[in-house]
C-alpha cells in the first residue's frame, strides 16, 4: 500500500498521516465503526441525561470530555439529581469502573513498555468495546507497533463518535421530551455493550447475581443498590474462580 506524500509536512503531521494510512490503524477503526451505532445511541442518551439531571451545558460538556466513561456517568447522574453525598457518587463511579483495573492488567503486556505519558493517554482512551475487539483480534498480546496502531485506530473512532453524539445530546436536551423514552434506549445500548463482554460462565454468573441483588436491594436509599449489586457480583465471581482453580489443582495433583 502506497503512503501519502508527506515531504512537505511537519514531523508530527507525517507521523499522524502514516498512522492513519497503516493497515492496523484502519482495521481498528473499521472494527469500532461496526459498533458505532450503539455507542452513538448511548452517547446521545448520556448527553441528554446530563442536562436533564441539572447540569449546565458547559458543565455537561466538561464532564463528557474529562470523564469519558458512559456507564459511570449514567450511574452517577441519578445520584447527582437526588443530591446524594459526594462520597456516594465517587464510590459509585469507582465501583462501576473497577473493570478497567482488569483491562489495564491485560493491556500491560502489549503497552507496558511505553512511556508513562503515552500509557496515561491510552488509559483515558480505552473502552469496553475496544478491549473486546483488541483481544478478539490479538489472541497473543505483545509489544508491537501494529497492536498499538490498532488500538489507536479503534480508540480514535470511538472517542469521536462518543463525543460527537454526547455533545449533540447536550445541545438538543431542551428539545427532547422525557416521554420519548430515551432512557430505555440508553439501557438497551448499555445492555448491548454488556452482553458482548459475556465470554464465560463466570461473567454470566456475575451479571445474573448483580441483576438479582440490584432488584432485591432496590429499596435502599441513594441508589446504594447499585453498589451492593456490584460488590456481590465481584465477590461471587472471585469465589467461583478460586474454587475452579482449587479443583483444577487437585485434579492435576491426583493424576
Amino acid at each position: 500500500m502506497s503512503l501519502p506524500d508527506t515531504s512537505q509536512a511537519l514531523p508530527w503531521q507525517r507521523k499522524i498521516r502514516q498512522a492513519f494510512a497503516h493497515p492496523a490503524f484502519r482495521a481498528g477503526a473499521k472494527d469500532q465503526a461496526q459498533v458505532a451505532l450503539g455507542v452513538g445511541a448511548w452517547g446521545l442518551v448520556t448527553g441528554v441525561a446530563m442536562v436533564k439531571s441539572g447540569l449546565s451545558v458547559p458543565m455537561a460538556a466538561l464532564m463528557s470530555l474529562l470523564v469519558y466513561a458512559g456507564s459511570s456517568q449514567l450511574a452517577v447522574l441519578p445520584l447527582l439529581a437526588s443530591q446524594s453525598p459526594l462520597w456516594v457518587m465517587w464510590l459509585t463511579g469507582l465501583c462501576v469502573n473497577l473493570r478497567f483495573i482488569i483491562f489495564s492488567s491485560l493491556w500491560r503486556e502489549p503497552f507496558g513498555h511505553l512511556p508513562r505519558h503515552k500509557r496515561l493517554w491510552m488509559m483515558y482512551m480505552g473502552t469496553d468495546m475496544l478491549f473486546v475487539m483488541f483481544f478478539r483480534r490479538y489472541k497473543k498480546a505483545e509489544p508491537s507497533p501494529e497492536q498499538g496502531l490498532y488500538f489507536w485506530g479503534g480508540a480514535t473512532v470511538t472517542w469521536c463518535v462518543w463525543q460527537g453524539t454526547t455533545f449533540a445530546g447536550i445541545f438538543m436536551a431542551q428539545f427532547v421530551p422525557l416521554h420519548w423514552g430515551l432512557g430505555f434506549a440508553g439501557i438497551l445500548a448499555l445492555l448491548g455493550v454488556t452482553l458482548s463482554l459475556l465470554v464465560d460462565r463466570y461473567t454470566y454468573l456475575a451479571v445474573l447475581v448483580a441483576g438479582a441483588v440490584a432488584v432485591v436491594a432496590y429499596a435502599l436509599p441513594l441508589k446504594l443498590n447499585i453498589l451492593v449489586a456490584i460488590a456481590a457480583a465481584i465477590v461471587i465471581g472471585l469465589i467461583f474462580e478460586s474454587l475452579e482453580q482449587t479443583l483444577k489443582a487437585r485434579q492435576s495433583s491426583s493424576s
